[in-house]
């Protein structure tokens, strides 16, 4: 009897704490809870900048990682997520695009991000790869280098 009447309080310590409290912020969907965490590495190559050249990891939620603007990196790919846009996807093969040269530094990312395997390659070769390169900045160094 007297387990029970403890029970009892406890239940209603419990319950008015939490009403005190307030509801509870809705949780993260399921998937993204047993997704492998954003980890990116980031090989950048004849950027003409040599500090901007080389190996970089990036880690978001926690941010971590080598790469030089880690923070900046990880709200920007976070923008592009709350937009529901893809900056890994490769430009449509149907887009007119200007031809201009952007020079020839490249960029090969691979890793997971929002859950998903990522495996992307950015280059400078034309209008349409000079403005998915841009979109993602600071990911990758500023090409104006």
């Amino acid at each position: 009897m007297l387990r029970l009447a403890a029970f009892a309080v406890t239940s209603a310590l419990a319950a008015s704490a939490a009403t005190a409290a307030g509801p509870l912020p809705p949780l993260a969907p399921l998937s993204r809870l047993l997704a492998a965490p954003d980890r990116l590495t980031i090989a950048v190559s004849a950027t003409g900048n040599p500090r901007a050249n080389g190996e970089y990891l990036l880690e978001c939620d926690p941010v971590g990682g080598n790469h030089p603007e880690a923070e900046r990196a990880c709200e920007r790919l976070g923008v592009l997520a709350n937009q529901g846009k893809d900056p890994f996807a490769p430009a449509s093969k149907r887009q007119i695009c200007t031809m201009q040269d952007g020079g020839p530094a490249t960029a090969h990312i691979t890793g997971t991000w929002q859950g998903r395997k990522v495996d992307a390659t950015f280059r400078r070769t034309n209008g349409c790869e000079i403005a998915r390169w841009n979109n993602l900045e600071p990911v990758l160094p500023g090409g104006r280098s």
